[in-house]
């Protein structure tokens, strides 16, 4: 029987960490619950998904939807688009069966690429190769989560680039209801041997089509909507990442404004976080003055979560007189200073 290969190309990039992330991993357990309940598509659809920060991996390899089991979605460094799509198109030659003389191929996989910032790296080579060899044999929808996705980038992509006004819990489940119900008409497409790529119709309100001759130019390598710190708990030796979103407020003179950044929270992560960073090191800097607020450490309790170690990196610290930094071992006392300092920032 021929195969409907549905591919999700998910951003797990530091900005999404917290409640969006968590809503998303609920949101992909409700489409497979929704997909196998559905007597079209549980016949011919497959199901894979791919996560990408400042590198890539199968996180769920493709597989047919009645063995198909919603995973848990890591959190990792950087938002490396190239990474991306090109892992997705080593999955897309290895598995997509091809139309011959003597069989019927798949159906033209459909990739839904979620993602909710800007690529911090330089996608050129991708897209190109993307739009010389799949553009034509795939069908893609590219989600912008939010109002700070490079949309001119997922223009190059594909024309299908929707906006997701993601400010709400219900607004998660109407938004994956869409994806469910593209699915299954998409199925009911390729059974009626159709074109086996069928989106849902979209409220302009939760959801809707982005125009992209108004599109932003990009805004490559470091993503300024966010500024996301990576950080050790001094206890347990566990990765933290303090999140703040960007704000811009009158500076008091006359026309001009002040970029800040507001605390969204402190959320432990796994050690694969490390795993799925950029290789590349950034360069990139925040001074404190531009952030407001500072979390608890979340993995531990302890009362202050930003502490920053002579070796440039930051864990957390209770009330003992010597604390020791969990990143290199160096101890110390640790008090309030003057004045705004520079700290390295990971590239969102």
């Amino acid at each position: 029987m021929r195969r409907l290969p549905i591919y999700f190309l998910i951003d797990i990039s530091e900005s999404m960490v917290g409640e969006q992330i968590q809503l998303v991993e609920d949101g992909m357990a409700t489409i497979i619950k929704a997909i196998k309940q559905d007597p079209y598509a549980i016949e011919t659809v497959w199901v894979s998904i791919i996560v990408f920060a400042g590198q890539a991996k199968t996180l769920v390899p493709l597989q047919e939807i009645v063995s198909f089991y919603p995973p848990k979605f890591p959190i990792g460094g950087g938002t490396s688009l190239s990474k991306g799509l090109g892992h997705l198109m080593y999955e897309l030659r290895k598995n997509i069966v091809k139309t011959t003389f003597e069989q019927k191929g798949d159906w033209k996989p459909i990739i839904f690429l979620f993602t909710d910032g800007v690529p911090t790296d330089d996608t050129k080579t991708a897209i190109s190769e993307w739009r010389q060899n799949w553009a034509k044999t795939a069908n893609m929808v590219a989600i912008s989560f939010g109002e700070e996705t490079d949309t001119k980038i997922l223009g190059e992509l594909t024309e299908n680039v929707l906006h997701f006004k993601n400010s709400t819990e219900e607004d998660y489940k109407k938004f994956f209801k869409w994806v469910t119900d593209s699915i299954k008409t998409s199925s009911i497409s390729v059974e009626n041997n159709a074109s086996g790529f069928e989106l849902a119709s979209i409220d302009n309100d939760t959801l809707s089509k982005i125009d992209l001759s108004k599109s932003p130019p990009p805004n490559l390598y470091v993503d300024n909507n966010f500024v996301v710190l990576a950080a050790k708990c001094q206890n347990t030796k566990r990765p933290y990442l303090m999140k703040y979103r960007k704000f811009i407020q009158p500076s008091g003179f006359a026309g001009l404004e002040t970029r800040g950044y507001r605390l969204v929270g402190g959320f432990q992560v796994d050690n694969s976080y490390f795993e799925l960073c950029d290789e590349n090191s950034s360069q990139a800097r925040v001074n404190s003055d531009e952030l407001m607020g500072a979390p608890s450490c979340p993995c531990c309790g302890n009362q202050f979560g930003f502490a920053l170690c002579v070796c440039g990196k930051i864990h957390c610290i209770g009330n003992e007189e010597m604390s020791t930094c969990p990143w290199c071992g160096n101890q110390g006392s640790y008090g309030a200073g003057e004045g705004g300092f520079d700290i390295n920032r990971t590239l969102g």
